[in-house]
């Protein structure tokens, strides 16, 4: 099964010096050997803002280069606006990009790897699966 990787997962393994998480870096390398990682432009977007130095924003660049962006359907923006709708008449707040990236990943039958603690609250009114 294909899994959606949250930018907190890639600025894990890709932007921090010292990686707080090293098991969520081990589970990223085990999805791209086994060629499960799947890319959406909105999470490469946010990996590359706020690099300050150009070199660094060259490297950060060409490491996610080997990713293609999966393309987002006009159906999967409709769906996280509809997501957006149901959580927050539910109370739970979140961004545009993280329903977003449940749309993609509901609509296409994907896991989402994050460990981002809001996923966990929409994910008692939304039907998306954790990896």
């Amino acid at each position: 099964m294909k899994v959606l990787v949250d930018t907190n997962i890639w600025s894990q393994a890709l932007r921090r010096k010292k990686n707080i998480c090293n098991q969520c870096v081990d589970r990223l390398k085990e999805l791209v050997l086994s060629n499960q990682v799947v890319m959406i432009g909105p999470i490469r977007q946010e990996l590359l803002s706020g690099i300050a130095n150009d070199d660094d924003f060259a490297r950060l660049k060409s490491k996610l280069e080997p990713f293609d962006d999966f393309p987002i359907s006009s159906q999967s923006y409709i769906t996280a606006a509809q997501f957006y709708n149901k959580c927050r008449r539910q109370g739970v707040q979140g961004s545009m990009i993280d329903f977003l990236i449940c749309a993609v990943a509901v609509n296409n039958d994907m896991l989402i790897y994050t460990n981002d603690n809001d996923f966990y609250g929409f994910s008692e009114h939304l039907p998306i699966k954790l990896y």
